[in-house]
């Protein structure tokens, strides 16, 4: 217990780790190309600066019209400058933006793999069930604080593998059949036990659940996959 202690620690550990170090990497990453971006932008005033030159450098432009020319530039200049402002406050909300999404793809990504690894460590231990409660005035069975609904093959069913269990025996699908049904054994078939087995996992509905709880043991029959001492019956 103590190893999986650790382990499920030392896990906690790296995966916030990586989830650190790859946010700082993602930031980085979109500041520098912010930057890069912003600097490679034009400078806002290189247009009214280029035409305030030419007008310094050509003295003789003094007539009305050269005047007018002036003043159209000036104005195509300060659009211009407007326009580069509003391209910069554009990056930088797509840059917020696309750091937002990369960093939650992130997380989404780390924690997709930590549930994977947790239902991989499920499946191989198996449903842990604190208790089991069959109630055939309810036809319900309690897992744990979990209520499901069952109709009433399907809880004969578990109750004939509930008692089962408590005599530490597994049965095959003929045994079940027969103790279903009460016929002899030899006029049960394997497909007809299996048949119930099968309504018993889809009345419980929850597929994680019903694979883990009612388990199949090649070649021997079926059993439950818990404890028999948490096993109650009324």
């Amino acid at each position: 217990m103590q190893d999986n202690s650790t382990s499920a620690i030392e896990a906690r550990q790296i995966g916030s780790r990586v989830v650190t170090l790859g946010v700082i990497a993602i930031v980085a990453v979109l500041i520098g190309a912010g930057i890069l971006l912003l600097f490679a932008l034009p400078d806002a005033n290189a247009f009214n600066a280029r035409v305030e030159r030419l007008f310094v450098e050509n003295d003789d432009l003094t007539r009305q019209a050269d005047l007018k020319l002036l003043e159209i530039l000036a104005q195509s200049g300060t659009a211009f400058a407007e326009i580069l402002a509003s391209y910069r406050m554009v990056i930088f909300v797509l840059l917020i933006f696309a750091t937002g999404m990369m960093v939650a793809a992130l997380v989404f990504l780390v924690m997709l793999v930590a549930m994977n690894r947790r239902m991989a460590q499920i499946e191989r231990a198996g449903i842990q069930v604190n208790s089991l409660l069959i109630s055939r005035e309810e036809k319900k069975v309690y897992l744990n604080d979990m209520g499901f609904k069952l109709t009433d093959a399907a809880l004969e069913t578990l109750s004939v593998l509930a008692e089962a269990r408590m005599d530490d025996d597994v049965l095959s699908g003929i045994e079940i059949e027969a103790m279903i049904s009460g016929k002899p054994a030899a006029d049960c078939e394997e497909a007809a036990g299996a048949t119930r087995i099968k309504r018993l996992r889809d009345s419980l509905g929850n597929q994680l659940v019903s694979e883990l709880l009612v388990k199949n043991i090649a070649r021997r029959g079926y059993v439950l996959g818990i404890d028999k001492d948490v096993i109650r019956m009324r």
